[in-house]
């Protein structure tokens, strides 16, 4: 059943039009009046509903009967994440997203190839959400984990609440990833191709980011934080 993500208010009985994107997919699936689709607004669970009406540009649905399903991930994990080039970080968001990540904050690193401010940030912004809300779509889950605004690693320490991080490190003194046992929520800090610089992950080490290992190979940027997130699902 076709699933699609509808940040409204929902209930059983209600009869509302789709957001437009929901909309355009209903109509690109061709889908008809009395046809069954699955809504959900990230609130938790999610609901049948049946199509009523097909416009030119906009759809209207019924919403049905509620099922409390929930496939988020066992362990809570926040990607700090350095923003890599070309297609790779739209790659991340949608792997991530499909692995269970709870948020993910890109990271405006020092080796960092793509810089953005302003219009062009905002932009991305929304285009890396939308990636996420259809990979939430296509694998099952009712949470869509927010993409926050891209920021420094310093700009990240000043906002940050307490909690546990690591930090993923190629460094002497790490600790390979089996072993950070617990079920707390994490923060998971990776670098843009080449890594954090010296001096980000000094930062890092003493703001409390413990450094861990994956093992003996180097990962792209874009597998490395997958990998940690493939371990805690």
């Amino acid at each position: 059943m076709a699933r699609f993500y509808c940040p409204a208010p929902l209930q059983t009985g209600l009869a509302l039009s789709l957001p437009a994107g929901a909309a355009r997919h209903v109509q690109v699936l061709r889908l008809q009046p009395g046809d069954v689709i699955t809504l959900f607004n990230g609130e938790g669970g999610e609901f049948d509903a049946t199509v009523t009406r097909m416009g030119r540009s906009d759809v209207d649905v019924e919403v049905g009967a509620h099922r409390p399903l929930e496939r988020e991930a066992a362990r809570v994990v926040h990607l700090l994440a350095g923003i890599t080039a070309n297609d790779r970080m739209d790659w991340l968001v949608e792997k991530a997203t499909e692995l269970g990540v709870a948020s993910i904050t890109p990271l405006v690193a020092e080796r960092s190839v793509l810089k953005l401010k302003g219009e062009r940030a905002e932009k991305k912004l929304a285009h890396w959400q939308g990636v996420a809300v259809a990979a939430a779509e296509q694998c099952g889950r009712n949470r869509v984990p927010m993409v926050h605004p891209a920021v420094t690693l310093n700009e990240w320490l000043k906002q940050a609440a307490a909690g546990e991080r690591w930090v993923l490190s190629l460094s002497e003194g790490t600790r390979p990833l089996a072993q950070m046992t617990g079920s707390a929520a994490v923060t998971v800090l990776s670098g843009p191709e080449g890594g954090l610089s010296p001096s980000e992950e000094a930062t890092a080490l003493s703001a409390g980011f413990a450094p861990i290992t994956l093992g003996p190979r180097v990962l792209r940027a874009e597998t490395a934080p997958l990998a940690v997130l493939a371990v805690c699902a």
